[in-house]
């Protein structure tokens, strides 16, 4: 077994998700069902701070489940299912290095918003963790103790327990027979990877996540792929020719954005960079959706 190398190039993360930005969007209280469907069609997910409000004002299920993995293992996962009479579509929605965080299980829910069942598995399920994953960031010492907890986590369990969770999804009475992932930094680089090591799946969303070659053989991928990226996060960037290359080279449908101005975790922080990330992160969402409705 291998260990978590995916984690390796995202270090310097720490430097520019030191705090928390409120958000500018969020889907709000809804009088009723028409009333919220019609907002989440203009909505985007929330940043940090309005995660908050967006779980408390949501009108759809969500609830937490214990996904069974094989050789005994098992994940807890937040679910949250959309409002709509037909088979809805999974998205997993992979996580950031802090866990499952109240961001984490926002996101997911405006997925959900969106018609889609969304499942935000807590990848870090049954290692010790030093405090509550919406600590980290706040704590003295929490990110270097995040990063040092992920750099742990095995790749191969990694990539078990993701497939484990959307075959779970596909297999949900309401749900229809495909789905995808989407994730964010250190999540944005487990998609790579997952594109290129998780058989059946359907199409994947990475937001700035970065890559090495010696971390996952992308040329193995089947799976369309949209990167997003911040134009000022060099750091990131510079591992794009090696994923660029690596889907060319497999013939996969794959794209990428780049939104000049916005730094990294410009989805979650959406205050930062003199309203650069707000309007990466506008432009962003609907971007991801028109991907997973092309292939989901």
């Amino acid at each position: 077994m291998t260990q978590m190398k995916l984690l390796m190039t995202l270090m310097g993360l720490a430097l520019v998700l030191g705090a928390c930005s409120p958000a500018g969007d969020d889907a709000g209280a809804a009088g009723d069902t028409a009333a919220s469907n019609a907002q989440a069609a203009d909505a985007i997910a929330p940043g940090a701070e309005g995660a908050a409000a967006q779980l408390a004002g949501s009108t759809r299920h969500g609830e937490w489940a214990s996904i069974p993995v094989a050789g005994g293992d098992s994940v807890r996962a937040w679910v949250v299912y959309p409002e709509r009479p037909d088979p809805a579509p999974v998205v997993v929605v992979i996580h950031e290095i802090f866990g499952l965080t109240t961001w984490v299980r926002s996101v997911a829910d405006q997925l959900a918003a969106e018609g889609y069942i969304a499942i935000a598995p807590d990848l870090l399920s049954g290692h010790s963790m030093p405090m509550a994953p919406d600590s980290f960031m706040a704590a003295e010492g929490g990110i270097d103790s995040a990063i040092a907890m992920v750099s742990r986590l095995d790749q191969d369990e990694v990539m078990t327990r993701i497939g484990a969770v959307g075959e779970w999804g596909l297999a949900l009475p309401p749900a229809a027979d495909t789905w995808g992932v989407v994730g964010f930094c250190w999540g944005g680089t487990t998609v790579l990877a997952a594109a290129a090591l998780i058989p059946g799946l359907d199409a994947s969303v990475a937001y700035y996540g970065g890559i090495q070659q010696d971390e996952a053989d992308l040329s193995r991928t089947t799976v369309p792929t949209l990167a997003l990226y911040g134009g000022d996060d060099a750091r990131v960037n510079a591992t794009r020719s090696y994923v660029e290359e690596s889907f060319r080279a497999a013939g996969v449908a794959f794209e990428s954005e780049t939104y000049e101005g916005a730094g990294h975790g410009f989805l979650r922080q959406q205050t930062g960079q003199d309203g650069a990330n707000a309007h990466a992160a506008a432009a962003a969402w609907p971007r991801m959706l028109g991907w997973f409705e092309r292939y989901l």
